[in-house]
C-alpha cells in the first residue's frame, strides 16, 4: 500500500482588486503624462517659436526667437510641476490635495504662457531694434513655427496628472522612512536596547556591564 505524498505548499500572492490595479493604472498614467509633459515643455522652451527680419545698414538680416526668450513660464512651471509630481507622493491627505492642486494649476499655466507666445512678435521687435540700433525698429515678414503649440500639448498632459492626483490621489500610496528592507514596517525599539546593526552600540552595552543579546 502506497501513501499519497503531500504535494509542496506555494504560498501564492494574494489576488490584486480591482481597487489596486485601478490606483496602479491611474498611478503609472500619471507619472507618465507629468513627465513626458515637464520634458516636452523645456523642449518646446529651447526651440525656434518665431522667425523674422529686421532692416539694418548692411540689408536684411534674419532673426529668430526661442521660445525662452518670448517667455520663461513654460520652462519655470514645467520645473514646478515635475517636482510637484514627485511631492504627491511625499505627503498626505490635505498636503497631497494641495500638492495636486499645483501640479493641475502649473500645467494651465503653461497652456495659458504657450499660447499667448504663440503670436508674440514682441521678442523679435526688441532684437531687430538692438541689431538696428533704433529703437523703432520693428520685425518684417514674421513668421511662427509649431513649437508654442507644441508647449501647450505639453502643458495639457501636465494639466491631466494633476487632475488624476486630485481625483485618485487619495488611494496612492505615500513614502515613510520607518520601513525595513522587505517593506514591513520597522519596530520601536525600546530605550537603551542597543541596536544589532550598528555595532558601536553593541561595545557600549558592554563596557556597561550589560548583555546586548538580552532581549528588551
Amino acid at each position: 500500500m502506497t501513501s499519497a505524498v503531500p504535494s509542496p505548499r506555494t504560498d501564492a500572492p494574494p489576488a490584486e482588486t480591482p481597487a489596486q490595479r485601478g490606483s496602479r493604472r491611474s498611478i503609472a498614467a500619471a507619472l507618465l503624462l507629468g513627465a513626458v509633459g515637464a520634458a516636452l515643455a523645456l523642449l518646446a522652451s529651447r526651440r525656434d517659436w518665431a522667425h523674422g527680419t529686421a532692416s539694418v545698414a548692411g540689408g536684411a538680416l534674419s532673426l529668430t526667437a526661442k521660445g525662452s526668450d518670448v517667455t520663461g513660464v513654460p520652462a519655470a512651471l514645467a520645473i514646478v510641476g515635475l517636482a510637484a509630481l514627485v511631492a504627491v507622493f511625499a505627503v498626505r491627505r490635505t498636503g497631497r490635495v494641495l500638492v495636486a492642486l499645483l501640479l493641475t494649476l502649473s500645467g494651465a499655466g503653461v497652456v495659458a504662457a504657450a499660447l499667448l507666445g504663440a503670436d508674440d512678435a514682441s521678442a523679435l521687435d526688441e532684437k531687430a531694434a538692438t541689431a538696428s540700433g533704433d529703437a523703432a525698429t520693428t520685425i518684417d515678414g514674421l513668421s511662427h513655427t509649431g513649437w508654442p503649440y507644441a508647449a501647450a500639448g505639453a502643458g495639457v498632459l501636465i494639466l491631466v496628472a494633476g487632475l488624476l492626483a486630485l481625483t485618485c490621489g487619495r488611494s496612492w500610496p505615500a513614502m515613510s522612512g520607518r520601513y525595513e528592507r522587505d517593506g514591513s514596517p520597522r519596530p520601536r525599539k525600546a530605550r537603551g536596547t542597543p541596536d544589532p546593526e550598528r555595532p558601536e552600540e553593541l561595545w557600549k552595552a558592554l563596557d556597561r556591564g550589560e548583555d546586548p543579546t538580552r532581549e528588551a
